[in-house]
């Protein structure tokens, strides 16, 4: 078993970030699972390795408050995991200017927040690691997820570059990209688009494409939240951790493809799976 280290998760209340909080007790760390709504977690503090905080990734006084309790009750902070995030679906032309702000306050501001009040407790530390939970979609762009898509594309592009300016440090930034997951973001996706598909417009036909692709093409090969925690999980402790981390079929095979894919062959590829029809 690794040595214990105490590690933060954001998003814990469901999903990849409740898995990887389950893992890392399981592996004897100490862990500090947050949400918004600890309530929420009211059911993961049976052991004494888990400690449940109010962290809302949008409130920076929240952010800090909880960077500032896991320091008293730990000590220290050997690892942050950011994973709390949501998908904002519909097309560019519908998708208002505070849906736009409101993806990224919380997909990328609020990861970008809660790192840079971890890295002076990691710094004086003499280390740590960041793990940035991104998604295939951080590489493709998929039709209609933009809001999503950009938000992911932006946190990889921030942690390419974080990656370098912290090692001389010893804190590590690792990147993990899941394909398709078994966790309530399907969810809370068709409760977006299910209003999209009664609304009148240019694209309401294309909602009923992605609806049918987000049970079908996109979701090939789903794998257990589980799955990502592990991984998760695996990077912190390991000495040498990668840069990034693919997860599911889908992430390992999508994303090297689409690098030598011409553009024209993906778009097609993603008319094909949404049923759009060539333009004219």
């Amino acid at each position: 078993m690794a040595a214990e280290q105490v590690i933060l998760i954001t998003g814990c209340s469901s999903g990849i970030g409740r898995a990887t909080a389950v893992e890392a007790v399981a592996r004897g760390h100490r862990v500090f699972a947050s949400a918004r709504n600890p309530v929420d977690l009211a059911d993961l503090e049976g052991s004494g390795r888990l400690s449940a905080l109010r962290l809302d990734v949008t409130d920076p006084d929240s952010i800090h408050a909880a960077v500032e309790a896991v320091q008293a009750r730990a000590g220290r902070i050997d690892a942050l995991v950011n994973n709390a995030g949501y998908g904002q679906y519909g097309a560019v032309e519908e998708i208002t200017p505070a849906e736009w702000r409101a993806q990224f306050d919380v997909n990328f501001f609020g990861a970008i927040e809660t790192t840079r009040a971890v890295l002076p407790v990691m710094r004086a530390l003499g280390g740590g690691t960041i793990v940035m939970v991104s998604s295939v979609a951080g590489k493709i762009s998929i039709p209609f997820a933009s809001p999503y898509c950009s938000s992911k594309h932006a946190l990889e592009a921030v942690a390419d570059a974080l990656r370098v300016e912290v090692s001389r440090f010893g804190i590590r930034v690792v990147l993990v990209e899941p394909g398709p997951i078994e966790t309530r973001f399907g969810e809370r996706v068709r409760s977006v688009v299910g209003p999209l598909l009664a609304r009148p417009g240019p694209y309401r036909e294309s909602y009923a494409g992605a609806e049918r692709a987000m049970d079908g093409d996109f979701q090939r090969g789903k794998l257990p939240a589980r799955s990502v925690g592990c991984v998760i999980l695996d990077a912190i402790e390991s000495r040498r951790p990668r840069a990034r981390y693919r997860v599911t079929g889908l992430a390992k095979v999508l994303i090297p493809v689409s690098r030598v894919m011409p553009d024209g062959w993906m778009d097609a590829l993603m008319r094909r799976s949404l049923k759009t029809p060539p333009g004219r």
